[in-house]
């Protein structure tokens, strides 16, 4: 009888879906404090390797506007899953504008008249989610207008920033759906507050990696079928298409040089994929962020390649990459833990780390909700 032990057991359902909520706060908590500033600030604050962990900030730091649009995208699928287990059909994306109406009012920012008037739920009542944590304008002034918007009468429509693929993951933690029903799910939600179409579709393609994740496929797999359902979309963004490649290929996942391809600076990091402020780049920054820095993956600025320790070593490793740059910090760090924190579960969160972690009951409250809705 052989001694060498087997492969570990996946995570469970549970853990990914609290791995995911978790991860992403994290990650979006740790950009937050550096959101505005530019990698040269960044290093005059915290050193050449810039910030990497909680202990630098003094004060702490809270999460920003993407973990409370994630956790109000969790509210809203858990009140369509609730209808539909109760036998009741329910529109998913009336359920989730009246989510994201319901986070409107938390801004201080009345909805019109005509707007419809939503039932309060658990999720109202903590008073951590009614900071106003720099919230992006498109969200705020595509609901303002008391308007559903749609894929055919788009609000902003010229709009692509990063809010709608910032929110998103929880489309791809509902298990037992189609892949194309997950992304059309997650396209239709972005439609609400922003109406160019890298936007929904961003917003479609991470929805659909987080999906691969949960269905137990690799990280390198699951980043490779996101590229292959782009680049087979005759109607996909341009920007898109090259974005997301270009963040798989930098990663080292193909071309002759993959094994020994070093990490990006952060400099380089927004010359190849974009500041993050908009959809696209947040979602190539973040991904790239991941997979540069797993198992295998070269460190910065050297050519051989370097084995993460564990789990919770390569999730610390790529919330500093995805954070330390000129951009969008808090976005591409929320994406890239949402990204961890399903592949792994919660095996890869730090306990320091969530020892920092501004209010993790509702964090956990919300996923326990999802959890008993789609698992039971």
């Amino acid at each position: 009888m052989s001694n060498v032990p087997g492969p570990p057991a996946p995570p469970s359902p549970e853990s990914r879906i609290h791995g995911c909520l978790l991860g992403g706060a994290l990650g979006d908590s740790l950009g937050y404090a550096i959101e505005f500033d530019s990698i040269t600030a960044i290093r005059g604050r915290f050193g050449e390797a810039g910030l990497r962990d909680f202990e630098a900030l003094d004060g702490g730091s809270h999460f920003s506007d993407d973990t409370q649009m994630t956790l109000y995208t969790v509210d809203g699928l858990v009140e369509a899953l609730e209808w539909a287990n109760s036998g009741v059909g329910a529109d998913a994306n009336a359920c989730l504008w009246l989510a994201y109406l319901r986070w409107l009012d938390t801004q201080g920012v009345p909805a019109p008249e005509q707007a419809p008037r939503p039932q309060p739920r658990w999720i109202d009542e903590q008073p951590v989610l009614r900071h106003r944590r720099a919230p992006g304008n498109a969200c705020l002034s595509g609901l303002a207008t008391g308007e559903m918007g749609t894929v055919y009468r788009p609000v902003n429509p010229e709009s692509k920033g990063c809010g709608t693929v910032m929110r998103s993951a929880p489309f791809g933690l509902i298990p037992h759906i189609p892949a194309e029903s997950v992304y059309k799910l997650s396209a239709d939600a972005a439609s609400l507050t922003h109406g160019h179409p890298s936007a929904r579709q961003s917003a479609g393609v991470f929805s659909l990696l987080i999906h691969s994740l949960i269905q137990g496929h690799s990280l390198a797999e699951a980043a490779q079928a996101a590229v292959q359902h782009v680049e087979s979309d005759a109607e996909a963004a341009p920007e898109l298409r090259e974005r997301l490649a270009a963040a798989v290929r930098l990663a080292g996942h193909g071309g002759a040089d993959a094994a020994t391809r070093p990490v990006l600076s952060p400099e380089d990091l927004v010359s190849e994929l974009g500041e993050g402020w908009v959809a696209e780049e947040a979602l190539a920054v973040g991904l790239y962020a991941v997979l540069a820095t797993a198992p295998g993956a070269s460190p910065a600025g050297t050519s051989a390649p370097q084995q993460a320790a564990d789990p919770e070593e390569h999730f610390k490793a790529a919330i500093a990459l995805a954070i330390n740059h000129s951009g969008d910090s808090d976005s591409t760090g929320s994406i890239a833990g949402n990204i961890l924190g399903a592949y792994y579960g919660e095996e890869c969160l730090p306990a320091d780390w969530l020892g920092a972690l501004e209010a993790p009951d509702v964090i956990r409250g919300m996923a326990s909700q999802l959890v008993s809705v789609t698992t039971a």
